[in-house]
């Protein structure tokens, strides 16, 4: 069976998706290279695809060439990219992208019957992939941001998950000190004590210091119940020294601290830059 290639819609195809790729990899890796050089990048590419295909090579040699050879030419030429550990984030990041285009582009294949459809449709797959990735990579970034708590308390040790939030800039205006706030339900359960986990007395709640202090967010304005725990350590994500704050200032937050319940405490920076 023979089939009819047109070398140069074959070039212009690959040339387009080379790269789309590449610009995919330079918006997530953030190379500082200039457009034209990326669009070089997937020239190169595509002529050397359109290569491998005119000359007869067996199958495995072509498929070596297409994806070892092809593919470390255009990064090179491309992103510019010369340490090895960086190629080789960039070779594989060109493959996450790769299947990521290349499975959004088989699932709208029932739509698209013309070229010009195919190439508008790999565009904003190109988009949307970009999209993606963005949502992927600050998802990643929050989660490094969430480390293991253990407040140690008069009613004992208790251990949840607290995110370190830039933008919690809160401060007892009496101390000074930076407030960290906690799942309203879950004080409750601190605040609690004995067997059968009665609320703390009036005496009790004067021993840890409750009070209130005012607070301001996007929402509005309003008043916030705070007290010393005795103690706070914190495990940060890939660290095995922990960090301990001696008597920190913990504010009851209103209702959930996160929706699904990813953390429940909400710690304030400021007391890590100090430790």
């Amino acid at each position: 069976m023979y089939y009819e290639l047109y070398i140069d819609v074959l070039f212009f195809m690959n040339f387009m998706m080379d790269s789309l790729l590449l610009l995919s990899v330079k918006r997530i890796r953030k190379y500082p290279v200039k457009n034209g050089r990326v669009f070089l990048g997937g020239a190169v590419g595509a002529g050397l695809t359109c290569l491998i295909v005119a000359i007869p090579l067996p199958g495995a040699v072509k498929l070596l060439l297409y994806h070892g050879v092809v593919n470390t030419v255009m990064i090179l030429a491309g992103l510019g990219v010369q340490k090895k550990k960086e190629f080789c984030r960039a070779f594989l990041f060109l493959y996450v992208a790769a299947f990521l285009m290349g499975g959004i582009l088989q699932a709208m294949r029932p739509w698209i019957r013309t070229g010009s459809l195919f190439f508008a449709a790999a565009v904003a797959v190109y988009y949307l992939s970009c999209g993606i990735w963005r949502g992927l990579m600050r998802f990643q970034e929050r989660r490094r941001q969430i480390c293991e708590v253990s407040l140690h308390m008069q009613t004992g040790v208790f251990r949840l998950e607290g995110l370190i939030d830039t933008g919690n800039g809160l401060t007892d205006p009496v101390s000074g000190e930076p407030v960290h706030v906690v799942d309203s339900g879950f004080a409750r359960e601190m605040l609690k004590k004995g067997e059968e986990k009665e609320a703390l007395s009036k005496g009790e709640w004067e021993k840890i210091g409750l009070r209130y202090i005012p607070y301001r967010t996007v929402k509005g304005e309003g008043i916030m119940p705070v007290f010393r725990a005795r103690e706070m350590e914190l495990g940060l994500p890939g660290e095995e020294k922990r960090i301990r704050v001696m008597r920190p200032v913990i504010g009851i937050g209103e209702g959930a601290i996160s929706d699904g319940e990813e953390y429940q405490m909400i710690l304030n920076p400021d007391s890590l830059m100090r430790q």
